[in-house]
């Protein structure tokens, strides 16, 4: 079992990234005549928060000739950006259903992508294989201490800029963002917003270990994790966190109303905290909503 990671690691990660990252900002505004904080963090480089975690474990670790990863896409692009800023060759397994903005995206740095399999657990699981041969370091999406630590930096940035937040809502995958949320809110609540058709930590509390879980939801290339991770799941599984879940439907609408509203363009994945929010299910005076990333297809007129 990984070592868990703690909020002082969250802090170093911090120091460590601070060169490759940006320091996204914070929106304050109202919505429906509610006060929110909106986390605009599609606009880190990559397009979501996945640079954070990748950079922050490739500084850290152990070395390797050669990082192999497996995404539904952003972890992907975040891996891939991460490698060519510190110059080491990078192999991406994607499902062959991943979307083609983040494929290119992924191309578009120079790392080698290879389609496999139809869900993120088959790119996974040949990714894996690969990562057997020597020189070889495989780097996992979100059971991975080092990755969590650097996510966490993104709720770390929260924390100082807006202390009055009372609460976090966050879209969680396989958890590792929502992970490093815990270690870095000072007490504050982590709301962990999942889709009905894409929810490993919500069947994993359920059954108190985490558990496979079919996906079929419109952000499943964000959100797609058939099963939450082990270490993010310890950090998860407590009273300070509430598992949330909200419908497709409900996600598309609270992404056009981030359109429609602050011409703020997410993919679903990103709208799905402030889609919990907009049907009720998240009970804070002043929530931040993490909007996580925004590596979707777009066409101009």
């Amino acid at each position: 079992m990984p070592a868990t990671p703690t909020p002082a690691d969250v802090r170093a990660a911090a120091d460590r990234i601070r060169p490759h990252v940006r320091r996204t900002p914070l929106l304050r505004t109202e919505i429906d005549g509610r006060p929110v904080v909106l986390k605009l963090e599609h606009l880190q480089r990559s397009g979501s928060f996945k640079l954070r975690g990748a950079v922050n474990a490739l500084l850290t670790g152990p070395s390797a000739e050669r990082v192999v990863t497996a995404s539904g896409g952003n972890h992907g692009l975040g891996v891939a950006t991460a490698a060519q800023a510190l110059g080491l060759p990078a192999v991406v397994y994607v499902p062959e259903t991943v979307p083609e903005a983040k494929a290119a995206g992924i191309e578009a740095t120079g790392v080698k992508l290879i389609r496999h399999g139809t869900t993120y657990a088959e790119a996974a699981a040949a990714a894996r294989a690969v990562a057997e041969e020597p020189g070889t370091r495989y780097l996992h999406a979100y059971d991975d201490p080092a990755v969590i630590a650097g996510q966490g930096t993104v709720t770390a940035e929260i924390v100082a800029a807006a202390p009055d937040v009372d609460a976090v809502a966050i879209a969680v995958g396989g958890g590792g963002l929502a992970a490093g949320a815990t270690l870095a809110a000072d007490g504050r609540r982590i709301y962990a917003v999942e889709p009905e058709g894409s929810q490993a930590l919500h069947a994993a509390l359920a059954a108190s270990e985490p558990v496979d879980v079919t996906i079929d939801s419109v952000a499943s290339s964000a959100l797609g994790a058939t099963r939450v991770g082990s270490v993010p799941f310890g950090l998860l599984a407590t009273p300070s966190v509430t598992s949330v879940l909200v419908t497709d439907a409900e996600i598309l609408a609270a992404r056009d109303r981030l359109w429609s509203e602050f011409r703020l363009v997410v993919e679903p994945a990103a709208a799905a905290p402030l889609a919990a929010w907009l049907a009720g299910r998240i009970p804070a005076d002043l929530p931040c909503f993490l909007l996580c990333g925004a590596n979707t297809g777009i066409t101009f007129a």
